[in-house]
């Protein structure tokens, strides 16, 4: 029996590629943008290429593969309509979108997720956010972003998971596995992208687009795991960098496109540039042209064009010269009707479209897990019922900044401010409102008006932070410090003697040196989308308690970026109250002024002695490492203790400590918990530099700490394998 030709649902994607021209062939690996614009911007550069009704001659034609950032099902049927019914093949359209932390619903943005340090709670959002999505007839997103930032001047930190390797991997696995889950032609899924591959949190001087100036072991140990674990957890595609890698730009590296990702480690999965990314190889100076660079690109293992038609110009052409055999395109295709085969679009080229599923309850306990309470002085939280509360800022009542970067598809005026979230509260006895200041400039009147409102209040709520506009692609600082009309309106309100709560909303670690002491308590709520006001009085009147985590160090100054824990040791490391010839800034304290990891709760942790099973670790075999944990405050906390070690001596100098785990406990008032972590040889292991994971025997220190400088350590001896034999 054979397949029925005439229908393409019934043909395999090795019997459709059989029957396709080669302008049908490149047309599989062309993706095109609708038009869209975010806050009154372009999400994406704007391009002058065809005309949009052009476009629809083109899917006739088979010369798209998709279309990204459309959506809803009046929009998108009708394009679907006539790829499968007007083309000569039928071959469906895939429909793409940058589905970031949220469709119509907005969830925290990833940074603030990661404060969380719950990747089960990332794969819940995950699953959540793709059941939207689909439901408009998404079915491929542009996320998780695995990208590991370490300086603050990038704008992207914000759709970053942070400094470390670990926590990264782990949010970029959940990430993946919640959007995609068992089956993706299960309807209420999508696709995953990994991104942006590679290094591209490792911008120079934090320049969004620099290049990314990273030894090998650097980018193998540090930058490269956390894109690993989104792939290894079954991501149908991986999106490539902007930036260069060793010279060369990651959209045309064949080291990273073939040797690493394909050859190592086994992607079968398709590589898309980003927006125009594998067309500016020619700005780069890569490239000489057009023809040069779709010819340098698609060599190095990049299947699908991101909107710049550049392979639609010069593939063609490449291979009917020969320059580009046309086993490769045959292969590049093949992987792209793979993918639309997986998520069922040969079965139901139109599956997906209905009622997306309610979401602001899962938005609210999100938005609950993700703030960072850093400083709490005399308790002053949470606030005792019946305190009159003032609530100053620009942050205080508007709804333009609330769902932060890439929240494309949401609208911030449905989304609850913070005035929203206390309004009427019966834990309030009054509630008063003013702006004091505009977020970047004064307001004349404005400190004057607030002064007045706080007269009659028990405590300052004082909302402060950036601007939605301040964090996100091209939006690198080259001083993320507080705006100088803000922090005269903080110290207005320090003059007037009331007890300061600051609720900072931010996309990135800023320089708060001073406002940090300029408040009595800090919680960094950062973007938390929909229910932010809700979510945020809920923190602040004690109806749930902190539990975020910082996952990234703040800097006492912007001189000190990058600045994060995990750094290699020196020859002359600072130490406390040291002078000269150690590794410190002579005008500076040495360390963040916030470490990554901390988190305070409404009680108080204390941690007992690290103790391990035994001192020696043997080849094969494992110890335990464990801590007692006690709350002497008398409130209940959830603590997530956090597990480092460090290598005392090996081949290649090791950071002064590395995140090997994280448990989080629950302790109930003047109670205490025991957290406990399993180690052995693979948890010890680093890159040799080409490629290969080795531990070497000998001495290693443990941490079980609060946050990443805190703690005291034990020790443990990995024995020899030889040893471990006889």
């Amino acid at each position: 029996m054979t397949a029925d030709m005439s229908d393409p649902r019934k043909r395999t994607p090795e019997q459709l590629l059989a029957e396709m021209t080669i302008e049908e062939k490149v047309g599989q690996l062309s993706l095109y943008s609708a038009d869209v614009t975010w806050g009154g911007d372009p999400v994406n550069p704007v391009l002058a290429f065809d005309a949009p009704e052009k476009r629809l001659d083109d899917i006739r034609a088979g010369r798209v593969t998709g279309i990204f950032n459309a959506h809803g099902e009046a929009q998108l049927r009708p394009l679907q309509r006539v790829a499968v019914e007007e083309s000569r093949l039928g071959i469906p359209l895939i429909f793409g979108a940058d589905v970031i932390h949220g469709f119509r619903t907005a969830f925290p943005v990833p940074l603030a997720e990661a404060a969380s340090f719950d990747p089960p709670l990332a794969e819940r959002v995950a699953e959540a956010v793709a059941g939207e999505a689909a439901a408009a007839g998404i079915h491929w997103t542009f996320a998780p972003g695995a990208d590991l930032c370490r300086d603050a001047r990038w704008g992207r930190a914000v759709e970053s998971a942070g400094e470390d390797p670990l926590l990264a991997a782990l949010l970029a696995a959940a990430r993946v596995r919640g959007f995609q889950g068992g089956d993706l032609r299960d309807p209420r899924r999508v696709m995953a992208t990994v991104k942006h591959f590679a290094a591209y949190g490792a911008a120079e001087a934090g320049l969004d687009y620099n290049q990314a100036e990273v030894s090998a072991t650097t980018l193998a140990d540090a930058y490269l795991p956390p894109y690993r674990a989104g792939i290894d957890a079954g991501a149908g595609a991986v999106m490539t960098a902007f930036n260069t890698v060793d010279g060369v730009p990651a959209s045309a590296s064949r080291a990273l496109l073939t040797g690493l990702l394909r050859e190592r480690w086994g992607f079968s999965g398709f590589t898309v540039s980003d927006f125009n990314s594998d067309r500016e190889t020619i700005v780069h100076g890569l490239a000489e042209g057009p023809r040069e660079a779709a010819r340098c690109c698609f060599l190095a293992g990049l299947d699908m064009c991101m909107h710049s038609g550049l392979y639609a110009q010069e593939l063609p052409g490449l291979v009917a010269r020969g320059d580009v055999a046309e086993t490769l395109l045959d292969a590049a295709v093949l992987r792209v009707l793979r993918a639309k085969e997986a998520l069922g679009l040969f079965d139901d080229p139109y599956r997906g479209f209905g009622v997306p599923p309610p979401l602001r309850g899962l938005a609210r306990e999100t938005a609950r897990r993700c703030p960072v309470l850093v400083k709490n002085e005399d308790g002053v939280l949470p606030l005792r019922p019946g305190r009159r509360v003032a609530l100053i800022g620009p942050f205080a009542r508007e709804h333009a900044h609330l769902n932060g970067a890439w929240a494309v598809f949401a609208d911030n005026r449905e989304s609850v401010n913070l005035e929203q979230g206390f309004a009427n509260d019966p834990g309030l006895a009054a509630l008063v409102v003013e702006p004091g200041s505009a977020i970047e400039a004064p307001i004349t009147g404005g400190i004057e008006a607030a002064e007045a409102a706080v007269q009659t209040a028990d405590v300052i709520l004082l909302a402060l932070g950036e601007g939605q506009h301040m964090s996100g692609e091209s939006r690198s600082r080259v001083d993320p410090s507080m705006p100088e009309a803000q922090l005269a309106l903080a110290r207005a309100m320090r003059r007037t003697g009331k007890p300061i709560v600051t609720l900072l909303r931010i996309g990135r670690p800023l320089v708060i040196r001073e406002l940090l002491a300029l408040s009595d308590a800090l919680l960094v709520t950062w973007f938390l989308g929909s229910e932010t006001g809700h979510a945020v009085a809920d923190l602040v009147l004690g109806r749930a308690v902190p539990v975020g985590r910082l996952p990234m160090s703040f800097p006492r100054h912007v001189g000190q970026l990058p600045l994060y824990y995990a750094r290699p040791g020196t020859g002359r490391p600072a130490v406390p109250r040291g002078g000269l010839f150690t590794a410190r800034y002579i005008d500076a304290e040495p360390g963040p002024l916030l470490p990554f990891g901390l988190g305070l709760g409404y009680g108080r942790a204390e941690y007992g002695t690290v103790r391990v099973s035994q001192e020696r670790l043997d080849w094969d075999g494992s110890i335990e490492a464990t801590c007692s944990i006690a709350e002497i405050a008398g409130a209940a906390i959830e603590e997530v203790a956090q597990l480092y070690i460090h290598d005392v001596a090996a081949r290649r100098v090791r950071p002064v400590r590395e995140l090997k785990g994280f448990v989080r406990l629950v302790i109930p008032p003047y109670g205490r918990a025991e957290a406990r972590f399993v180690i052995d040889r693979a948890m010890l292991a680093f890159d040799d530099g080409e490629g290969r994971m080795l531990a070497e025997p000998g001495a290693f220190e443990i941490w079980i700490a609060p946050h990443a400088e805190a703690g005291e350590p034990a020790r443990f001896t990995l024995a020899p394998a030889v040893e471990a034999r006889r």
